[in-house]
């Protein structure tokens, strides 16, 4: 029963952009270093002794636990890493590699020291397409095998591990995955349970966003019914964007400038 945390950037109070993607749909998922701080103390009094995972453990076990981020904004090694090793913790952070040493995002030596501290490295894909689910296999084939070899350059042996970008998830990309000699496939749905696809494990995440206090944050790891919750609202949320897609998306694009286009 993997429970899985999934955590994008960290960055100061208006500066949202000073790391990972830009824009209000990625601020929502930006957390300020204070709020982190207190996410990663919630969690801490809720896990007591529980180990963390590593790549070779997960899915092994009724009391994993994983802390993740996506997108391989620059925060990961200028501030978050620094705060998990505090409390000897280590992160998996995925990696866009289309993005790696440009303004926002990690550099190929910013990668490698996150490596050499022991945190682990997979792909998010190349281009972060905005729906993976929806490209060609000859594209899911490239986004895959060719972020695998740019991160496997970078820090010297493969990658096994990765994310599905927006949790778009489907067989197709599971399968595309495997071929490229991922393992461990992380997706955006909350859940605990876990299956393969052609030998490669697909994993869910629980998701936390700007505005969750601490307490929340720490019951995602504590509390089946707050998990159920999230769950629940998620499946909620999926039907309604499979029945109205631009409608759903065109009114979640207005909220979200509206909340934090100015903040």
């Amino acid at each position: 029963m993997p429970i899985n945390l999934l955590y994008h950037d960290v960055t100061l109070a208006g500066a949202d952009d000073s790391s990972g993607f830009a824009g209000p749909s990625a601020a929502r998922y930006k957390l300020t270093p204070d709020e982190f701080v207190r996410h990663l103390d919630a969690i801490a009094a809720t896990i007591s002794e529980l180990p963390q995972n590593s790549p070779t453990q997960l899915g092994q076990s009724s009391d994993d636990w994983t802390i993740t981020f996506d997108d391989g904004g620059v925060s990961a090694a200028t501030t978050i890493a620094d705060f998990l090793e505090q409390r000897n913790w280590r992160g998996w952070f995925f990696i866009a590699t289309d993005f790696i040493d440009t303004p926002g995002f990690c550099s190929r030596a910013q990668i490698r020291e996150l490596h050499r501290r022991g945190h682990v490295i997979g792909s998010h894909s190349c281009s972060h397409p905005e729906r993976i689910s929806n490209c060609s296999i000859e594209q899911l084939q490239d986004e895959w095998t060719r972020s695998c070899a740019v991160l496997a350059d970078i820090v010297g042996e493969p990658i096994t591990t990765a994310s599905v970008p927006g949790g778009f998830y489907s067989t197709e990309v599971a399968r595309t995955a495997a071929a490229a000699g991922i393992r461990w496939l992380f997706n955006s749905e909350p859940t605990t349970g876990t299956f393969l696809v052609d030998g490669c494990r697909i994993l869910g995440r629980y998701n936390v966003y700007r505005g969750m206090s601490a307490a929340d944050a720490g019951s995602l790891i504590s509390n089946p019914w707050r998990r159920w919750r999230q769950s629940a609202f998620w499946s909620a949320k999926k039907a309604a964007k499979t029945v109205a897609a631009p409608l759903y998306k065109a009114v979640r694009q207005r909220l979200l400038q509206r909340a934090y286009a100015s903040t």
